[in-house]
């Protein structure tokens, strides 16, 4: 399929400008086949996975009809995550540099709810929100709908399966009956179905989800057959030491399985942590980012979880169960092998579960030969440990402290080389800075003996 070029719809030239300068030059698959109904003000349904452009697709559409003079609640996005909601926000505000005086908001759990009211007593054109937070506030009387035009659910599939049914179905209610509702979902399962009847106008189906072939032929699949639960857990260390790699999510259909499996695997000596539902958000926040910075390799995961995890150079996945849905397993997959980077998926499965391997090459249309897991010797040598650590500093944005402010730290006089630090992380009120393992004590010490901001904080290495 040959791209079109954005120039091609009808929006606001400065949209198009600031889409130029953002190097946005042609529309992806999903965004040149629900952009247009978008803009005509039609219901849309779009299948598309992450990173297929469907933010951008909603965000247009919502920012091409906003009337910026009236200061009212316009558009509502509901996510079904902190971290996919504060990756559409800064999406949308990039799209919107060319808007003056436009305010959009997060509003998300896991944070204190008295900023969040405060903020919305001078009014937002855009909320984007998880369906619990949201839902909270229309309950508390701080956030009204009642001038709402379009409504996005965003990875809705991710929603029903956390449970959000009920929650969405009240939100829904306290918004105008007269409105424009875009779904966007990776899979479509009956409840997506029965969702879009009850909510949506004649809405417009746009199925852009690319085929494995297409999209993720860098992708090594591998199949693995095993014979019970020990030696799922046993395949897991021979391919985790065969490959040697610093950054691998292992999905796994249950939260009980991901805690088990990287407490086992943390006993073997892997640096390994678990992302599930049942994780208080600082935990999660602490997990996300200590994978995402490199000092930690092996990240086990449930499907929900990791949904709006953004990680570029992830080197391998390992499936320690059949997905439920062959969707949802080209999903995972499609999570390594990304920026023309080479991407490996391995696939354990028992004979009980073969009929499942064959209904997933029939999804995607070929083969997947089974290998044998490599040799048993492995489980003798020792895992990698990973290149960086990181260190844990009690203040944030809110004690005024910036990336700047640390790396100067970090950096100054008999401190360490700026080639040494990795990502920073700031919060509310606390801040995580990725550094090299050998210099890891000199770095403690040096924020430690130092200030941020003319002030002093505890520092701690995680």
């Amino acid at each position: 399929m040959s791209l079109s070029p954005f120039t091609l719809l009808k929006l606001n030239p400065a949209l198009l400008e600031n889409l130029s300068s953002l190097g946005y030059l042609h529309m992806t698959p999903v965004q040149m086949q629900s952009l247009p109904h978008i803009l005509e003000g039609k219901d849309v349904i779009a299948q598309g996975k992450t990173g297929s452009g469907k933010t951008a697709a909603f965000g247009l559409g919502l920012l091409e009809k906003l009337e910026v003079k009236s200061f009212a609640v316009q558009s509502l996005i509901l996510c079904p995550t902190r971290e996919l909601a504060d990756q559409v926000t800064k999406e949308i505000r990039k799209l919107a540099r060319c808007i003056q005086n436009i305010k959009i908001l997060t509003l998300c759990g896991g944070l204190p709810f008295g900023p969040q009211a405060g903020s919305l007593e001078h009014g937002a054109h855009i909320i984007v929100g998880t369906p619990g937070r949201v839902e909270d506030h229309l309950n508390r009387g701080t956030l009204k709908l009642d001038n709402v035009s379009t409504l996005v659910l965003d990875e809705a599939d991710r929603m029903l399966d956390m449970g959000f049914q009920s929650t969405i179905d009240a939100i829904i209610d306290r918004t105008p009956i007269k409105r424009q509702t875009l779904l966007f979902s990776a899979t479509f399962p009956n409840q997506i179905k029965s969702i879009s009847k009850r909510v949506m106008k004649n809405p417009v189906m746009v199925q852009a989800a690319a085929s494995l072939e297409e999209n993720n032929d860098n992708i090594k699949q591998h199949l693995y057959e095993v014979s019970d639960e020990q030696d799922r857990l046993t395949a897991v260390r021979l391919l985790l030491l065969n490959y040697d790699v610093k950054s691998v999510v292992v999905f796994c259909n249950t939260k009980k399985e991901t805690k088990d499996i990287a407490d086992e695997l943390y006993r073997s000596g892997f640096s390994a942590l678990a992302l599930h539902g049942d994780l208080e958000q600082r935990d999660r926040d602490q997990t996300l980012v200590r994978f995402a910075n490199k000092s930690v390799s092996v990240l086990v995961a449930t499907d929900v979880a990791a949904r709006g995890l953004d990680i570029d150079s992830l080197d391998l996945v390992i499936n320690y169960q059949i997905a439920h849905d062959p969707e949802v397993h080209v999903h995972r997959i499609g999570r390594t092998g990304r920026a023309g980077n080479v991407g490996i998926a391995c696939t354990l499965y028992c004979a009980k579960e073969s009929h499942k391997i064959n209904r997933m090459e029939e999804y995607l249309n070929h083969s997947l030969a089974s290998k044998f897991l490599p040799d048993f010797g492995l489980l003798e040598t020792s895992p990698q440990k990973p290149s960086m650590t990181t260190l844990l500093i009690d203040g944030g944005k809110k004690q005024k402290v910036r990336p700047g402010d640390i790396l100067g730290a970090l950096t100054g006089e008999n401190g360490i080389a700026g080639k040494e630090v990795g990502k920073i992380h700031i919060f509310d009120h606390r801040a995580y800075v990725a550094v090299n393992q050998n210099v890891a004590k000199v770095a403690l010490k040096k924020l430690n003996d130092g200030k941020l901001k003319g002030r002093s904080f505890r520092v701690r290495r995680l």
